[in-house]
């Protein structure tokens, strides 16, 4: 055999050793290119879903401001009055109510729209441009592990949005771990822990009525030898002694403070779309006892009171960052001011 003909079969050993990468690497950008193809169907059924959610909340504002329309030709002050009025009763609150009548007013003066029905698209942005201005997307720190506080009353929708968090990240070929922190509540815990092992994680807990310090100590030494990328931990719900609940978040900050210096963390309230004005108060105390970063609006598909996203925005400048549109699994989503807007004033 000559020194050419061995070169060729070492040649062709190594191509067909190589094929079978070739055919991974192929498949591989054939799933890419799917996905790709897939992404704008996927947001495309996210907006008609988020449209639906949305259509208690677009009867009881738009519906209304349409009614005025075709009733009021001319924008005199009796219609930017009904227009206050129906903004107020949509939870929208009282001063982010009159600042918007405000701003739509000097947006139709400045234009030169005299005729009710132009008023419309003035409405849509302005309350797209207010929600803009405080939109802070969700971020947790880069570094191992990302850390994320929950916290809110019983009943908020506080465990369910955690688990759909969780799924969230997994489905980022994210590690999650979960900690179980709401030690005052033993189905707490039990929820939990249904939500841990429906989506793939792990949970660390405790007993009932254990110190929630010590958990999250725990949580964060599993998350550093397990290489964790997202930890989130689940805080008790009370509201009836606010200085317990500032003592406890605050020991379980210093923890976290201690054992991951220097690390940037999210607290995410979780609010009940459906409770209107009482979400005001709520997110009031936690965020002088918790030091909020964003919030969780659940249960927004079934509420006629989707105006609270106004009003919590402006009032409290804390950002929605994330708004359940449904029961299942996938139905938290990053919230969109535009997609709001769109979604609110859809014909």
């Amino acid at each position: 055999m000559t020194l050419f003909d061995k070169f060729l079969g070492k040649k062709n050993d190594r191509i067909s050793k190589d094929e079978p990468e070739t055919k991974v690497s192929e498949k591989k950008k054939e799933t890419k290119e799917a996905a790709l193809k897939n992404e704008p169907e996927k947001k495309k059924g996210f907006m008609e879903k988020f449209k639906k959610g949305l259509s208690k909340t677009r009867e009881n504002i738009t519906g209304k401001i349409d009614n005025l329309v075709k009733t009021s030709k001319n924008l005199d002050e009796e219609f930017w009055e009904e227009l206050e009025e129906i903004l107020i009763q949509a939870d929208v609150g009282v001063n982010t109510s009159l600042e918007l009548v405000e701003n739509i007013k000097k947006s139709a003066k400045k234009n030169k729209i005299n005729d009710s029905s132009q008023v419309i698209e003035l409405i849509r942005d302005e309350i797209r441009k207010l929600l803009e201005y405080h939109n802070v997307p969700i971020n947790i720190s880069p570094e191992k592990p990302g850390i994320i506080l929950v916290v809110g009353v019983n009943g908020a929708g506080k465990t369910t949005s955690i688990g759909k968090l969780a799924y969230r990240y997994k489905q980022q070929n994210q590690k999650v771990l979960l900690a179980a922190a709401d030690t005052f509540r033993a189905a707490a815990i039990e929820q939990l822990q249904v939500w841990a092992d429906r989506v793939g994680a792990d949970l660390i807990k405790h007993k009932e009525g254990s110190d929630p310090g010590a958990v999250v100590y725990d949580a964060i030494m599993a998350a550093k030898a397990r290489d964790v990328d997202v930890l989130i931990i689940d805080t008790a719900g009370r509201l009836q002694n606010k200085v317990n609940l500032m003592k406890e978040i605050g020991k379980v900050r210093n923890i976290i403070q201690r054992e991951l210096p220097g690390s940037s963390h999210e607290v995410l309230l979780v609010l009940d779309a459906t409770t209107g004005q009482n979400a005001i108060s709520q997110a009031k105390l936690f965020k002088e006892a918790t030091g909020v970063t964003g919030l969780i609006l659940s249960k927004l598909d079934g509420t006629a009171k989707g105006g609270i996203v106004l009003a919590v925005t402006k009032e409290l400048e804390i950002p929605v960052k994330l708004v359940g549109i449904g029961e299942g699994i996938e139905d938290l989503r990053d919230f969109s001011p535009g997609g709001f807007a769109e979604a609110l004033f859809e014909e």
